[in-house]
């Protein structure tokens, strides 16, 4: 396999009456959903306090404090080496220095190595937390090492962190991925969501606001945000107040929360709704990562079945894609408005969808993993649990194909058999060591 295989190239209508008693009614549901919302986040942010209480030296083994480790940073060698990845090495006056949060993490490490390859100065920042396995975390972080990219061991919610970082170096972008990722793990640690994705998104927009100059943000949020919704393909303008899990919750919620820190401190924020993302170095609690991995084992694999038998699919996204939309997005967003935390005008607010728009049912994903794999996989099919899973993604990518160019290129039995060819690989070589 060559180098660039190893760096990283989802009733009839009627008429009511005006009437004094159904404005009240009206207002009376207002005042119930605003309370509801209000009443919502307050619990989830409870939550982390009651659950994640202060700890100077949080045990490894507590399955809620995963990513609250302490970290050693500091002095002259790493500050060498801060200035070092974060150099801009691009004969145009167009480089940006990008902090990239999530930089151990499957998009995060394509999308730090592409803004490397084309000269832009980048910064990483990760928890190496161990939701998955951490090796394969620090493979990938191995692998940017290797093209000059630092990245930081370190976690979003500490303070003192970032200001040192944001001292050090002035950052123009911040392309922020770090999230606790995955829909069923929510139902086993609530907490961890809501320390990541709600909580550490608030202290990274607390230092982002009061950097002078502010960076422009471009942050992932999640297809998961339009949950009940049946109405596709899913657009922006669709509503987003029906999430299916705890992790389109939050997911939710920081899109909330973007608006207002655009609004009140004029921080230029973009949110990229991910469509079911997929590739080389990709995450293992995704289906078709251990799909693969348990066809090769000979153990049954487990497929869904929405109600009546209904299929289940998703907008399967090929990586390279997503790298696309994301470097499109830091590239177009425009400059944040505030100085010392201080709004000076308005600033840019903007959502993508960015998906492949072309749903495929997952029985379908199966053949292809049988084919490249040439195995034949133990199936068994099920219902689908009450897990926060939803049956069907289909993204409408319109907006993002006119404001940014963006245009997906990969359909998925190309994807697969790069990520398949990939994985033999990657877990050959592992045992190849072992073995040593």
């Amino acid at each position: 396999m060559s180098r660039l295989d190893e760096i990283p190239s989802s009733p009839g209508k009627f008429k009511m009456e005006k009437s004094s008693y159904l404005h009240r009614l009206r207002f009376q549901s207002s005042l119930t959903k605003f309370a509801f919302f209000s009443f919502f986040l307050l619990c989830l942010i409870s939550l982390l306090f009651l659950r994640s209480p202060p700890s100077v030296n949080p045990s490894p083994s507590d399955p809620s404090r995963r990513s609250l480790r302490t970290y050693t940073y500091g002095g002259p060698a790493w500050e060498k080496r801060l200035r070092s990845s974060a150099r801009i090495r691009t004969s145009t006056s167009n480089g940006i220095t990008v902090l990239v949060t999530g930089a151990a993490g499957f998009v995060g490490t394509h999308v730090s190595a592409a803004l490397k390859r084309r000269g832009d100065g980048v910064i990483g920042l990760d928890n190496f937390n161990d939701y998955y396995d951490p090796s394969l975390k620090r493979a990938r972080q191995a692998l940017l090492e290797r093209s000059g990219i630092f990245i930081v061991e370190g976690d979003i919610n500490d303070v003192e962190l970032l200001r040192k970082l944001f001292k050090i170096v002035s950052f123009t972008h911040v392309m922020h991925l770090a999230a606790q990722a995955g829909v069923r793990y929510a139902m086993e640690n609530p907490s961890s969501y809501v320390h990541s994705n709600i909580a550490g998104f608030v202290n990274l927009l607390e230092i982002c606001k009061s950097a002078n100059p502010q960076p422009a943000i471009v942050w992932a949020s999640s297809s998961s945000v339009y949950g009940l919704n049946t109405k596709v393909p899913f657009s922006e303008k669709d509503r987003t107040d029906q999430p299916a899990s705890l992790y389109a919750a939050t997911k939710k919620a920081g899109e909330e929360i973007a608006h207002t820190y655009n609004h009140i401190y004029g921080l230029s924020l973009t949110g990229l709704r991910f469509f079911t993302v997929y590739g080389p170095w990709g995450r293992p609690d995704m289906a078709y990562f251990f799909f693969t991995k348990d066809i090769l084992k000979g153990k049954s694999i487990s497929i869904f079945e929405s109600a009546n038998h209904g299929t289940v699919a998703r907008d399967f996204t090929y990586i390279d894609d997503i790298v696309k939309g994301c470097l499109a997005s830091l590239d177009t967003a425009e400059k944040s408005t505030g100085t010392g935390g201080k709004k000076r005008g308005p600033a840019q607010l903007r959502v993508f969808n960015l998906g492949n728009t072309s749903p495929v049912p997952v029985s379908d994903l199966v053949s292809i993993l049988e084919r490249q794999l040439k195995v034949k996989a133990k199936k068994n099919l099920i219902k689908m649990p009450r897990n926060g899973d939803v049956p069907y993604t289909h993204a409408n990518i319109s907006l993002a194909q006119r404001e940014l160019g963006y245009k997906p290129t990969t359909d998925l039995q190309t994807g697969l058999k790069k990520f398949v060819r990939w994985y033999l690989s990657y877990y050959s070589g592992q045992k190849k060591a072992a073995a040593r």
